[in-house]
């Protein structure tokens, strides 16, 4: 009788065989490697911290904490932070955000020779804000003890413009833009409102006998 043919059994591939290209490994662990590092990098920091602009005014004042209480209820100021000077009683730096802007402030310290407008007799700087309805921030303003220098009135650059004095020395525009303006325009007016008034003399009538 003839034998029948033997099967074939396939053997299972061995472990060598099946081992990917030694390539394919080195790439796969260098990516695993790269997404750990990456991973662990710090965070890049901002060079202009969030919520701050290139330039921040920094109020020096006679009275640091009246005058946070008070830029709170006349302009809606919130405050961010306060420190108090180590000796107590005075502030070392406070910080306020009044419309989209934020603002420093300090006690008169004498360190760097800054001097509040009290101590000074005067003030060297002045603020412009701009405000949805300067009518009513000038209302405010003055309801919460600010002096009015310049009442809210039509300005030929465009803006409906007031201006006050806060109880601190320090003073403040209030302004809505109702216009807009071209430079061109404004040079024109500026130069019209410097031209002299001449004014007419009222007419005489010839005396009757």
């Amino acid at each position: 009788m003839a034998r029948k043919p033997a099967r074939k059994i396939a053997r299972k591939p061995t472990k060598k065989a099946t081992r990917k290209p030694a390539k394919k490994v080195a790439r796969k662990a260098a990516r695993k490697v790269t997404r750990k590092v990456t991973r662990k990098a710090p965070k890049k920091v901002r060079a202009i911290p969030k919520g701050y602009r290139s330039v921040t005014a920094h109020l020096v004042l006679g009275n640091a904490v009246q005058a946070i209480e008070f830029y709170k209820r006349a302009f809606g100021a919130v405050e961010i932070m306060r420190l108090a000077a180590p000796s107590g009683g005075k502030v070392m730096h406070a910080e306020l955000k009044i419309g989209d802007t934020t603002v420093m402030m300090s006690d008169e310290m004498g360190m760097s020779g800054e001097k509040a407008p009290a101590s000074l007799g005067a003030t060297t700087v002045s603020f412009y804000v701009y405000v949805k309805d300067a009518d009513t921030a000038m209302k405010r303003a003055a309801a919460a003890g600010a002096t009015v220098v310049m009442p809210v009135q039509d300005m030929f650059w465009g803006d409906r413009h007031g201006v006050i004095r806060d109880p601190f020395g320090h003073v403040w525009g209030l302004a809505t833009h109702v216009r807009d303006v071209s430079p061109a325009d404004i040079r024109k007016a500026q130069a019209a409102l410097s031209q002299p008034q001449v004014q007419t003399p009222p007419r005489l009538d010839p005396p009757t006998f």
